[in-house]
Order: structure tokens, then C-alpha cells, then sequence
């Protein structure tokens, strides 16, 4: 693993204020994170459940559009809680939500600490949001900042996107990738004449490892030429793998740290997701140079062990310092937190 030159949490649930006066915040994770002139931009995904407890009753909150927050107070006995996060109604088999999300836009001055939030929170408002939105990545193409996101509804888990110029007002521009596909990172400039991303479809049958796929587009709303990128190979990655940080250009290639998962399918709770590294060719990302064999970031501080769900570190934004990476990420399912390493270290650590 890489050596951590510097490490914080950034944001605890305690930190923000809930949207609504019926729910408490329960997370504050996978940060979307874009330099701004000499600031970091932050799109923090707030997670909040009920805050009334119902005995023998779980309440599932939801935002339907045009009336706002929801809860459906549903007997424990209708359903099967599969972890902290899902229940499945055994009635339809379909799964719902224990909390609900949304974006809040944090200022950091020097990258390592918070420094301000002036109140703006990017809510579900549209059908397809209904669930939350969830796990932003923030790309600068051209004066924009673009940032795809979860949408989560019945229907399933899509990714949407939207952009702003000034983290305070925001433009929806609708379903990009339908379900079940999430971690789409953009990358910051078109390949060859055509915007690029990465993605994870995640099907309901699974006929290889955990992949993770490459995709174009002329205009950023409509995708196509989809090819598997990289698929699981270490012990680490075998659960699920998928997009971390957006990619970002080195002399050596698109540098991409994304996220690993390894869950035994007998063990209880989720598993334990890392981080790993590639590179791919800078006129044809879909091919991979080199990759880490091993993990770059597992987790070790508390508030990476501990909190709503353990065990985990979820790569989700990276600003390059000097001769250094800032990332950003999600610890515990509960809280935004930042590690610095050197990035002659990290593509040191990239041998494969």
C-alpha cells in the first residue's frame, strides 16, 4: 500500500444539518472533488434516514416529485433487511432504501480542510431521483463543471448528469446510462475527437468477474462504442470493481484510481472495498498499460472501519497538488475524508 503523506476526515455526519425536519443525517461520503483557481469544490452525498422509530415498523423514506419527502412506514415482518442499506420487500422481492441522499457544495482553501458551506444542496426533485442521488464525480470540460451522479428510483439505479458554473446553481441534463450502471467518470478532454467515459454496468446475472467498461460520445448525452476495459483479477477486486476518481492526464497516461471490493459470499455484512490504480493509453484509453496488482489504500484509520458500513475507503475525486495527489473519498459509508500521496509513489506502485 502507499505511503499516506497526509490524512484527514473532513466532514461527520454531526457537520451538516438535515434537509428535513423528519430525518437525521447518517453520512456524509463519496465526495465528488474539482480544483477551482486554487480552491477544491466539493459535492459531498448526505445520506439521511427517519429520525422517528417505530416499533416493529421500518420507515423507508423517498421524495416524490412534487410533494417532497415521503416515508412509508412498512411492518418488519413484510421485509428482509439485507444490510444496513437495503431491505427487500418479500411481497414483490424488490428492493427500497433505508435512508435517502442528496449533494451538499463544500469550499475547501487548502484541500485538507473544510472551510466553508453556503447552504446549497442539490435535492432529488425528478421521477427518476426518487430514492436519492447518490455518489457524484466532478469533471471540468471547457468553463463547465460537469458531474454525473446516481439516480435512484423504482426502476432501478441509472446514472444522470448535470453541470454548474458556480457550484450554486445546477443544470439537469437527464439519464445518461440506464440501469443498473454507475461510476461513470467523464474524462476532462475528448480522445480523437470524442468525449470519453468509463462505467459499471451491473447486471442481475453475472457470467465473468466484475468489470469495468469504456464508452464515446459526441455530445456527452448520447453514449456508444461500449468495450470492457479491465476486468476483476486480484483477490481484492473479485466482489465488485468499478470507477473511482475521474481520470486524469500524466505524461504516462490516463491515471485512473478506482475502487475494489472482496466479499466472501458466506460472510456476513459487505466486505471490504480498497483502492487500486491504472494507466491507460492516452490515444486509446481503452487499452490498459499498466495496472497495481495490489492495493494502493486499504482500510486502516478508524473512521475507515467504523461507521455505518465498515471497512471501507471509495475513491471518488482526486486534485493533483504540485508533485502530489489530493483524493477524496468516502470512509465507512459515514464520512468525507482526504489522503495525500506522492504521485511519483503511485505510478511507482502501477508495475503490471
Amino acid at each position: 500500500m502507499l505511503r499516506r503523506l497526509y490524512n484527514a476526515c473532513l466532514v461527520r455526519p454531526g457537520d451538516l444539518s438535515p434537509s428535513h425536519e423528519e430525518l437525521e443525517v447518517v453520512g456524509t461520503f463519496n465526495p465528488g472533488a474539482v480544483a477551482v483557481g486554487d480552491e477544491v469544490a466539493l459535492l459531498v452525498r448526505v445520506a439521511e434516514r427517519p429520525r422517528e422509530r417505530r416499533e416493529g415498523f421500518a420507515g423507508l423514506p423517498r421524495w416524490e416529485p412534487g410533494a417532497g419527502l415521503t416515508i412509508d412506514w412498512v411492518p418488519n415482518d413484510t421485509v428482509r433487511f439485507l444490510d444496513p442499506r437495503v431491505v427487500e420487500v418479500k411481497a414483490t422481492g424488490s428492493a427500497r432504501l433505508t435512508f435517502v441522499s442528496h449533494l451538499v457544495a463544500l469550499r475547501s482553501k487548502d484541500g485538507r480542510s473544510i472551510d466553508s458551506w453556503n447552504g446549497v444542496r442539490f435535492q432529488p426533485q425528478e421521477e427518476y431521483e426518487t430514492y436519492g442521488i447518490e455518489d457524484p464525480r466532478i469533471t471540468r470540460i471547457g468553463d463547465r463543471f460537469y458531474f454525473t451522479y446516481v439516480a435512484v428510483s423504482p426502476h432501478g439505479a441509472a446514472t444522470a448528469l448535470a453541470s454548474t458554473m458556480d457550484f450554486r446553481t445546477f443544470d439537469r441534463h437527464g439519464i445518461i446510462f440506464p440501469c443498473e450502471n454507475k461510476d461513470v467518470l467523464l474524462f476532462p478532454e475528448p480522445v480523437d475527437g470524442e468525449y470519453v467515459a468509463l462505467h459499471r454496468p451491473n447486471p442481475s446475472v453475472h457470467f465473468a468477474p466484475p468489470e469495468m467498461w469504456i464508452a464515446h460520445s459526441s455530445d456527452l448525452l448520447h453514449w456508444g462504442r461500449h468495450a470492457v476495459v479491465h476486468a476483476a483479477q486480484g483477490q481484492w477486486e473479485t466482489g465488485r470493481i468499478g470507477g473511482g476518481a475521474p481520470p486524469f492526464r500524466t505524461e504516462h497516461g490516463w491515471l485512473e484510481v478506482y475502487h475494489g471490493n472482496e466479499k466472501s459470499p458466506d460472510a456476513p455484512g459487505v466486505g471490504v472495498y480498497a483502492a487500486g490504480a491504472f494507466l491507460l493509453d492516452l490515444e486509446h484509453p481503452q487499452r490498459i498499460l499498466r495496472r497495481s496488482p495490489d492495493p494502493i489504500m486499504m482500510p486502516e484509520a478508524e473512521f475507515e472501519r467504523e461507521g455505518f458500513v465498515h471497512n471501507v475507503v471509495f475513491p471518488t475525486g482526486a486534485v493533483q497538488r504540485d508533485d502530489t495527489l489530493l483524493l477524496y473519498y468516502g470512509a465507512a459509508d459515514a464520512y468525507t475524508a482526504v489522503v495525500e500521496f506522492s504521485q511519483a509513489e503511485l505510478l511507482a506502485a502501477i508495475s503490471q
